[in-house]
């Protein structure tokens, strides 16, 4: 009997324990399906935009108007406001900017700038474009506005010009703020504006597709915080930005070919997400569109202008430009071209000179206008042969 009670102990506690492991189990399974179920439902963004560079055409975005923290992406208004000092001759890139005791107490991202030290305005861009130094973009906006303070005016002046509505700086390197400060604010629609302006000047792709460089005579070492340079075919620039309550953001540009995009990226739960995220948006994009040469330069307009006073008596205008659009492979049959000129032209005619114009529409929206102009010079005919021609007879 003692064995046989002895035994049927054992069996009972098998079985809690096999069951109770089955339990413990099947909680850590449901407990690792809602983990991952979360992690699905987690957003890739807050928000991001994809347009093509040159005409600003976009692609495809969410919630682009969503006001955000850029955080070290701040620091291409920084670039913005240099370039246009430079444009003007207030600055010159060879300057010499000395390192004030402020700058080298700014925190974060830096390239440990020490006070009294000297570089030149350019190696000071490099070492904010390429390694995001708060540092270097604290020196540089000493140098070029007087004080932190009059850099952010410029700042936002710029914003203000460039129709930036969503945008608001208060910083020139992004940090976070601290107790009782105001965060940076703008949008991927922003963003995705001044990058367009920002690619207006080569230098500025030069610095931000820079992957490794050296700073302070080889002896510190520049890493773009930029990842997909390398990694993704085209990529050349241009910024990201990071702090915690904002999430990981991008503003990235690739070029393939003649098409250029860039996409704007905020709010991530990760720098692997974000980058994914762009990464997928370039990819479809230069998949999906082609630039499209809609209108040849010097292309004749089937068209004929009566000359009132000209030594011949009606001529065909020609395209002043090419135009080209980024354009869905399969929209190419739903452009239209409407032809916009006058059925007479008095007085002489300059070799040049606007006739008129060429509309063209995609899905009858308008896309683009080419001038139509003249292709050789028109003198007019002699006083007989323009009062004959008045009279309505035909010479």
């Amino acid at each position: 009997m003692k064995k046989l009670f002895v035994v049927f102990i054992a069996i009972l506690l098998c079985l809690v324990t096999v069951t109770g492991y089955a339990a413990a189990r099947k909680a850590v399974n449901k407990k690792a399906t809602a983990a991952r179920n979360t992690k699905e439902a987690e957003p890739s963004s807050r928000a991001f935009i994809i347009v093509e560079a040159d005409g600003g055409k976009m692609i495809d975005g969410s919630n682009i108007r969503e006001k955000r923290a850029p955080a070290s992406i701040t620091k291409l208004m920084v670039a913005y406001v240099v370039m246009e000092r430079l444009a003007t001759g207030g600055i010159k890139l060879t300057d010499t900017v000395t390192v004030s005791k402020e700058a080298s107490q700014i925190g974060g991202s830096q390239v440990y700038l020490k006070e009294g030290e000297t570089f030149t305005l350019e190696e000071l861009m490099k070492a904010m474009m390429v390694a995001s130094g708060n540092d270097a973009a604290y020196a540089i906006s000493e140098h070029v506005a007087g004080s932190k303070d009059e850099m952010v005016k410029l700042m936002n002046a710029q914003a203000r010009a460039l129709g930036l509505s969503d945008t608001e700086f208060h910083t020139v390197h992004g940090l976070p703020p601290a107790k009782g400060e105001k965060e940076d604010q703008t949008s991927c629609n922003d963003l995705a504006v001044l990058a367009r302006e920002l690619l207006k000047n080569p230098k500025i792709l030069q610095w931000t597709s820079i992957q490794t460089d050296t700073f302070r005579d080889g002896k510190f070492t520049l890493t773009n915080t930029n990842k997909l340079l390398g990694k993704f075919s085209g990529t050349d620039g241009l910024k990201t930005g990071y702090y915690s309550q904002t999430g990981f953001n991008i503003v990235a540009t690739a070029k393939r070919g003649e098409m250029r995009f860039i996409t704007v990226v905020m709010g991530s739960p990760t720098g692997k997400i974000r980058d994914s995220l762009a990464m997928e948006k370039l990819q479809k994009a230069f998949a999906q569109y082609k630039m499209m040469n809609v209108v040849k330069k010097g292309e004749v307009i089937e068209q004929d202008i009566f000359l009132v006073d000209g030594k011949y008596r009606k001529m065909k205008g020609v395209t002043e430009k090419s135009f080209l659009y980024p354009m869905a492979v399969d929209k190419k049959s739903a452009v239209t071209k409407e032809i916009l000129l006058p059925e007479r032209v008095k007085g002489e005619i300059r070799e040049g000179q606007r006739l008129g114009e060429l509309v063209v529409k995609l899905d009858g929206q308008v896309i683009g206008k080419v001038n139509i102009v003249s292709p050789v010079y028109v003198p007019k005919a002699n006083l007989f042969t323009r009062l004959i021609r008045r009279l309505g007879l035909n010479i």
